[in-house]
């Protein structure tokens, strides 16, 4: 299969006029030239596929659900643990099928899904107790998009700012919700997590939900555990989690991690919103990377992360939609600019390629080979408009300060076409994401 494109990003910028050849998933070959008439054109500015490297799929459900008397951080949550309470593995595959078809609209080719969503409503295994994270993996493969599947280890309910806490290590007791959530114990979570298999579109991966979910002591196990594999962390969200670390263990939940041997070159730390210049030292000598949210981050009303800064300091950086307030990793990477504008007063902070390297980054969620199109890489293309009202008479060279997801209007992964004229293969999305979700906030 052949495709050209008028505009293309390759690694060395935009380029005019090339044909692509693929074979077996991979681009086998880039030509410049006139248009071949056996090549299917792409119209407008083709990159590469997006790597969404932050996701929980159930969260799509409270899109345009929170808002009411504005509430925090904290009521957010309760809102969330309410549609957790609802969801079981059919449910829980209608609804992330919906939402990685979503994704798949906004041009996201690999999607890294934080999972934690384990048990039945009371807190009990499933008979196949991967069976939610099971529904992820066919909901992936009906949507058309790879999946790594990062199984956190969640085993305590919170970490209280007073230094005693209600339950052992400082940590608070599980709530009725956070049972769906956790494993009895790290070794618990270890037999089950790595009793799965993969296939070519599926990768396994592994999470800390955080170091108010998972106690210092179950940290190096859980680094153990992933055995070099990626791992993903929740850091830094928000203040009272620093304040409640520094509390508990004397130290911020970077130099907790840090201490644990949980930061090295396989760690991708979320949000890392409320960072201190020695954090961020700690993190680039580590090797880990940042994924920032920042649809999200400014949703929830987190504050801006310092994004440049551990750019400057070599911390490779990715992208994530997080909650789903928005699906548009596109926008993602724009306002990791637009952040940066506002907390600097400056311009520029960000330039578009490196703006891309974000948006593209496949390596953060385990599939290095992605993200670039070039010979040997992933047949992964994304074909955006630039006849658009948005887009119109905009330059090719900065259709990341200017076009949404809206524009998308051909996603190729691992050579197959998955939306064309922006429809996905699955037909209407809307209706698929109705479906699932209505049900979810039903009076019963």
């Amino acid at each position: 299969m052949s495709f050209f494109a008028e505009q293309i990003w390759l690694p060395d910028g935009i380029t005019s006029r090339v044909r692509i050849e693929m074979e077996a998933g991979r681009i086998t070959a880039l030509t410049p030239g006139s248009r071949p008439d056996d090549s299917i054109c792409l119209p407008g500015v083709v990159l590469p596929g997006f790597a969404n490297a932050h996701s929980h799929a159930f969260h799509r459900a409270l899109r345009g659900r929170t808002h009411d008397d504005g509430g925090t951080f904290w009521t957010w949550r309760e809102r969330m643990y309410s549609v957790a309470r609802r969801l079981d593995p059919d449910s829980y595959l209608a609804l992330a099928r919906a939402t990685y078809a979503e994704m798949a609209l906004a041009g996201i080719t690999s999607v890294g899904e934080f999972h934690y969503l384990h048990n039945s409503a009371a807190g009990r295994r499933y008979d196949d107790p991967n069976a939610m994270g099971e529904a992820l993996r066919q909901a992936a493969h009906d949507a058309g998009i790879r999946l790594t599947l990062l199984d956190t280890c969640y085993l305590a309910g919170g970490l209280p700012v007073e230094a005693d806490g209600h339950g052992p290590d400082g940590h608070l007791e599980l709530n009725d919700v956070q049972r769906r959530f956790a494993d009895p114990d790290v070794d618990a979570w270890a037999e089950r997590a790595g009793a799965r298999g993969q296939d070519p579109a599926t990768r396994l991966g592994f999470a800390i939900h955080s170091v108010r979910a998972v106690p210092q002591r179950a940290i190096p196990a859980v680094t153990k555990a992933s055995g070099g594999s990626t791992l993903h962390v929740h850091l830094s969200e928000q203040p009272a989690e620093n304040a409640a670390c520094r509390s508990r263990y004397g130290c911020s939940p970077t130099e907790l991690l840090h201490r644990a041997g949980a930061l090295t070159p396989h760690t991708t730390v979320v949000h890392a919103t409320h960072l201190s210049p020695a954090d961020m030292t700690t993190l680039a000598r580590s090797g880990a990377g940042a994924c920032f949210c920042p649809t999200t981050e400014r949703d929830l009303g987190d504050g801006i992360g310092p994004s440049r800064a551990l750019f400057e300091l070599g911390v490779p950086l990715s992208l994530g939609s997080d909650q789903h307030a928005v699906v548009d990793l596109i926008e993602e990477a724009r306002t990791l600019e637009m952040h940066e504008r506002l907390d600097s007063l400056e311009r520029g902070r960000f330039r578009p390629a490196e703006m891309l390297a974000a948006l593209t980054n496949h390596a953060a969620i385990g599939w290095p080979d992605g993200g670039r199109i070039a010979v040997g890489a992933r047949a992964d293309l994304v074909a955006v408009r630039t006849d658009s009202v948005r887009m119109a008479g905009c330059s090719p060279r900065q259709i990341l300060f200017a076009a949404t997801a809206a524009d998308v209007d051909t996603v190729i992964v691992d050579g197959q076409v998955v939306v064309s004229g922006g429809r996905h293969r699955l037909g209407d999305v809307a209706l698929l994401l109705e479906k699932a979700i209505s049900p979810l906030w039903e009076v019963r």
